[in-house]
Order: C-alpha cells, then structure tokens, then sequence
C-alpha cells in the first residue's frame, strides 16, 4: 500500500525549489560596487546546522540562531539533506532556508518516514512512507550568540507549521488532526573563551513523533510545553561536538512516545560546507521499541 502523494515531491515544491534558486542566483550576482548581499561574515559554525524540522540549530533541537552566514548587513542561505538509520525505520529530510540580516528566518523542509518492513505488520503495506512539510519562521529578539554580554543569550521565538500528507492513516491510528502550529522559544550562547555552546528552546506542541504521526490524539488534545536543551564543545574552530536532549507529549493511545536524545560531531569541510554524524535514541515508535542509531547530515550555508 503506497500512495502516489509519498513518490515525489510534486509540482509545488517544484517551484518553490526553483524561485529559491533563483534568488540565490541574484543574491550571487549583486553589482559588484554594492555591499554584498551574501556577505558571509559570521563565524563558521555558528549558524548551526540544519535541525530535523528544518530550522537553524542542533539535530534535534531549534536554537536561537539565524541560518545562513550572514551578518545584519546581509541576506544567507543554507541547504541540507539528512537522512536518520534507526532499527526498524528509516527517516530521511531536506530543505532550504533563508537568513535575512541575521535577524529573521524561514525555512521549509520535508520529511519522509519509511516504516519498511514495520509497514507490513501494522497494516500499511512494507515500505510505507509517512511525509510532511514543515513551513517555519523565526525572529531574533535580542542577544547575540557570540558577541555582547555573557549574561545575555541570543533570543529568538519561532512557529513551524507542519502539514501530514497521510491525512487519512494519521487519522485511523487516532491523531486529532494532520496539521499543527508548533511555537518555539529560544535562548543560546556561545561562551568563546570556553569553547561552549549552551541552548535552551521551550515548545508547545502536541505534534505525535515530530508530527509524522499528525497531532493530538486521545491521551492530549492540546498543546503542552516541551524542552529541547543542547550542549557543545568546540575543539577546534571547524570541529564541534555535543550532545541534545527533547521531551514529547505522547498523545496517541495506541502506543507511548519517549523523549528524544542525540550525540553528535559538526565538521566544518570548508567554510560553506559542514557534515554532522550523530548517535540518536528517539525510544518506542509506533510500538516497536529501540528505535536508536545514525544520522548523518550534509549542509551548504553561504
């Protein structure tokens, strides 16, 4: 049972591929008397890296940061492809996201979720794959990661508006709705003279396994607040490790949800390149426990 909506990305996101290579291409070829409009000034690293969902920051958690390596004069752009081996599925994503002034983001990525031969003994058919777009935005409040006070993080809020593509299945196994609005908030530093990295994100949500599995269901309706915490060090200027910790609602009665943690390692190939590899633990999905293993993610920010 495969559907023909899970074999590509269609139409739509065609062209919105397209109108997003098109501005880059016009960013790129700004008169040259101009003050660049990709710029390229921040540290590397410091945009972060793509998070599943899309939005600048770690693998799992959002950060207050801006994509893109921009600074306030300047307007970035940052591409990723991501792809998760966990037990019994296989998660992959990739998107786009665009920087402006270092002070707001949008985003857009897609999600698929191969269930393999999990899909056969659930009724869904081997191989069936759940798919979502993520739409975000995020603004930058006050703070700065690196710069400024100590005592004052880089703040950010943000809202990702997720959208199922498996309306009809999320809805048997008991998910209120196919669609939700996830509202962050934001809070990271960057403690240069430690090399260490601190972040802080507060969610309402009530997405089921990232919203794969739609929203709500009989346990919890409504939204509630979640944590996304991360930690990294920095040994050198191009390498970073770390690690990330996420709570989840668990709203579906036909089978718990567990919080989700990560180790990683970001290396920064070139200074608009990064490949990130992590050891990931997302617990039970859809009744089938251990769902731990790699992930593996390339990012071009310019």
């Amino acid at each position: 049972m495969q559907n023909d909506q899970n074999q590509a990305i269609g139409p739509r996101h065609s062209v919105w591929f397209s109108t997003a290579a098109a501005f880059a291409s016009f960013l790129v070829a700004a008169p040259a008397h101009a003050d660049p409009l990709l710029d390229g000034g921040k540290l590397v690293l410091t945009n972060g890296i793509s998070s599943i969902e899309g939005a600048s920051g770690g693998g799992l958690a959002s950060w207050a940061t801006i994509a893109g390596m921009e600074t306030d004069r300047g307007v970035g752009v940052s591409a990723h492809v991501t792809g998760i081996e966990l037990a019994d599925y296989g998660w992959q994503s990739h998107g786009v996201s665009v920087g402006i002034k270092d002070r707001v983001e949008l985003t857009y990525a897609r999600q698929n979720f191969d269930t393999r031969k999990v899909g056969a003994a659930l009724g869904l058919g081997e191989g069936y794959r759940f798919n979502q777009d993520i739409f975000g935005a995020k603004v930058r409040l006050v703070g700065d990661t690196v710069y400024g006070s100590p005592l004052l993080p880089q703040i950010s809020v943000g809202v990702q508006h997720k959208r199922s593509l498996d309306a009809a299945i999320v809805k048997a196994v008991g998910a209120a709705s196919s669609e939700g609005t996830d509202f962050t908030a934001s809070a990271t530093k960057l403690f240069l003279s430690k090399s260490v990295l601190v972040n802080a994100t507060a969610r309402l949500t009530n997405a089921n396994q990232f919203g794969l599995l739609g929203f709500g269901g009989a346990n919890q309706a409504d939204r509630t607040l979640q944590f996304e915490g991360s930690v990294a060090y920095m040994l050198t200027p191009r390498l970073v490790v770390g690690g990330e910790y996420r709570t989840r609602p668990s709203n579906l009665a036909i089978a718990r949800e567990d919080d989700a943690h990560d180790l990683f390692v970001a290396w920064a190939v070139t200074r608009y390149a990064t490949i990130t590899a992590a050891y990931a633990d997302v617990g039970s999905v859809a009744t089938f426990d251990g769902q731990r293993g790699g992930l593996v993610s390339l990012q071009f920010a310019f």
